[in-house]
């Protein structure tokens, strides 16, 4: 891995799972890592209830559009993360692949969607612990 491990979220249509993966990676990790996020069918728009639901903690991800995922994207990534809706990545030696196991807020309200925001911040919490834990202070 790069001095500056990077990360990309993938699900089909990058509206929700892979939108607050992302968000919460960024939000959590700073610039210890690089983040993108895309999917194979992107949708027009990010998913309301996820913008809600990641507003609720503080985190804007109003602006975010989904984006195509591209071979590049992959090329780019040190860590390949598919988040449990079947989407599959261009497989390149030297990169890891995840796959999230996370429901899909698609369709679903806010209320749905915050155990889901929920369960991807821990999810993303271990990985940062794993590939970019803080460094300790350096002493005098």
């Amino acid at each position: 891995m790069a001095d500056k491990p990077s990360v990309l979220f993938v699900c089909v249509h990058n509206a929700g799972r892979s939108q607050m993966a992302a968000a919460w990676l960024t939000h959590l990790a700073g610039d210890r890592l690089e983040v993108r996020s895309a999917g194979s069918n992107p949708g027009t728009a990010v998913n309301p209830a996820a913008v809600e639901a990641m507003a609720e903690v503080g985190i804007d991800i109003s602006a975010e559009t989904p984006k195509i995922l591209t071979v590049d994207a992959v090329k780019e990534s040190d860590v390949c993360i598919t988040m449990g809706c079947g989407d599959t990545c261009p497989v390149f030696p030297g990169k890891r692949y995840l796959d999230w196991k996370v429901k899909d807020p698609a369709g679903q309200g806010v209320a749905a969607v915050r155990p889901i925001r929920d369960e991807i911040k821990t999810l993303v919490e271990g990985l940062i612990a794993e590939i970019a834990p803080e460094k300790p202070e350096a002493t005098a």
